[in-house]
């Protein structure tokens, strides 16, 4: 058994040097962004895996008897989102048409994300604690939604996919385990569990107050909700924030990009 695991492993290592995809997710932008990706798995897959498990999310929280409640809400933030969701088109040409969806979950925790494929959640506790101006709900809508353009959760996927490959392989020859089950299981643990390299919340900073300058956000708003979230977290920047490089850091490289795409910004206002 011992020699046959051995085996599968070295398949499994060769199978993962020879399928390992490297990938231009998106257009540089005028923020400037073109680091090349290398992808294990397709985004076919990784995006169905999100589609399942935003699904499971939806409705837990329907059960619960969380989810959409306060219709003003509600609004707010999908028009918010419809309006980023029209310029991600600058990165990349086939997100406007993505099958987006926009919810927001009645809970305190300070929280947002954006799933593979564009699934996108909104918690109560972020708008309400932080008394988000539309400007800065752009700005952490924004930069999620770059996660998903750039599509960072299906690099992590396929990174945890090549630390574990050769188990994976070894447990499919010998008729254990769903690899459909195992890759939705990676993506909620990516979206929820494991933080995003530093390297990859910077791109999103960068995409995503382009973003939000495009849709005619103010830019320099990512600056003022990056402060907000300093003050109300006493240990640091909510858990979903705390990759990020330094306050200090950050807040100068958004002042830099933010600057950087104003005129952006004043032509959507015209």
């Amino acid at each position: 058994m011992k020699r046959l695991l051995h085996f599968l492993a070295i398949l499994a290592l060769g199978a993962m040097l020879v399928g390992c995809e490297t990938v231009q997710t998106t257009q540089s932008g005028t923020v400037g962004v073109t680091r090349q990706q290398s992808m294990l798995v397709s985004a076919e897959e990784v995006n169905q895996a999100a589609t399942q498990e935003y699904s499971k999310i939806v409705s837990q929280a329907s059960q619960a008897g969380k989810l959409n409640r306060n219709p003003q809400e509600v609004q707010r933030v999908r028009g918010v989102a419809t309006r980023l969701i029209g310029q991600t088109g600058a990165f990349r040409s086939d997100a406007p048409s993505w099958k987006w969806q926009t919810n927001v979950i009645s809970d305190p925790q300070v929280n947002a994300w954006c799933m593979p494929g564009g699934k996108i959640a909104v918690y109560t506790g972020l708008m309400e604690k932080l008394q988000l101006t539309d400007d800065e709900l752009a700005a952490i809508m924004g930069h999620e939604m770059a996660h998903a353009l750039r599509e960072h959760g299906r690099e992590q996927v396929s990174r945890q996919m090549a630390t574990g490959l050769a188990l994976n392989v070894a447990s499919a020859a010998l008729g254990l385990g769903d690899a459909a089950s195992q890759l939705a299981s990676i993506v909620a643990d990516v979206t929820f569990n494991l933080p995003h390299s530093r390297t990859d919340e910077t791109e999103a900073d960068r995409i995503g107050v382009e973003l939000a300058a495009r849709a005619g956000y103010n830019p320099h708003a990512a600056v003022s909700v990056w402060q907000k979230m300093v003050k109300v977290s006493s240990n640091g920047p909510p858990q979903f924030l705390s990759t990020h490089p330094s306050p200090e850091n950050r807040l100068h490289d958004l002042e830099i990009y933010a600057q950087r795409v104003m005129p952006l910004y004043q032509s959507a206002r015209r």
